[in-house]
């Protein structure tokens, strides 16, 4: 009876210490394989560094060398930049370029621009949009911003744009008016500087107009006021 009870201790003594060592030898295996897993992302982590210092010691180069190519400031002032239109012809296009941006993200991507094609009557396809796009996409993000939605009036304006491509249709059936040219058009120096400032005084009457379209409409809320509070007295009384 004692011998049976030693010998069923010792194998269970055996049991535990097999199974000791087969957990031991799974703890090596994880921590082997996570040390490997460390390893790789440390390496993983030193080529992304490394592209990412080859880049910037490149660009130092080409800024140094003259041949960097100079990187378009994120904020412009569509004003300024495109003279050949009007504030309200600006103010037109930023109108429709808000009602078509539905992500609210400042840029018409791919599908926004398939909705806006296709609300004009003129569908593109796949390739055709992204033609579109590629175009005038001066910082190849494969999307419009506000600037670039202005390029395509712009090269619309001055003939830039083929036939059959999608932009110009797109700048026809915008309903903006984009046929006046600017300073650009004219013919001789005199003719130019005429225009130029012909275009100043109109950008001047222009903001004048809107500030007295303000004015006007502050004195009717004045108005609309002091008859809202004389009908409230005269129910009070």
């Amino acid at each position: 009876m004692a011998s049976e009870e030693l010998a069923q201790k010792l194998q269970r003594r055996l049991q535990l210490e097999e199974s000791g060592a087969a957990a031991e030898g799974e703890a090596e295996v994880v921590k082997g394989t996570a040390a490997a897993g460390e390893v790789e992302e440390r390496s993983c982590l030193t080529a992304s560094a490394g592209a990412e210092l080859s880049a910037k010691l490149c660009r130092r180069q080409d800024i140094n060398e003259g041949a960097a190519q100079p990187r378009r400031a994120a904020v412009f002032n569509p004003y300024t930049e495109f003279k050949e239109f009007s504030r309200r012809q600006i103010k037109d296009m930023e109108r429709m370029f808000r009602l078509y941006d539905s992500g609210r993200d400042g840029y018409i991507d791919l599908m926004e621009l398939k909705l806006m094609m296709e609300k004009l009557g003129a569908p593109q396809t796949h390739l055709g949009l992204k033609n579109m796009i590629k175009e005038v996409d001066e910082d190849f993000d494969g999307k419009l911003s506000f600037r670039e939605f202005l390029l395509i009036f712009h090269k619309a304006a001055a003939g830039e744009l083929e036939e059959d491509s999608g932009l110009l249709t797109l700048a026809k059936l915008s309903e903006i008016d984009v046929s006046i040219e600017g300073v650009k058009g004219a013919k001789n120096f005199f003719e130019a500087k005429a225009q130029a400032l012909s275009s100043a005084s109109k950008f001047e009457a222009e903001i004048k107009a809107e500030q007295d379209e303000r004015k006007r409409e502050e004195e009717e809320r004045k108005h609309r006021r002091a008859a809202f509070r004389e009908l409230k007295s005269a129910f009070t009384q």
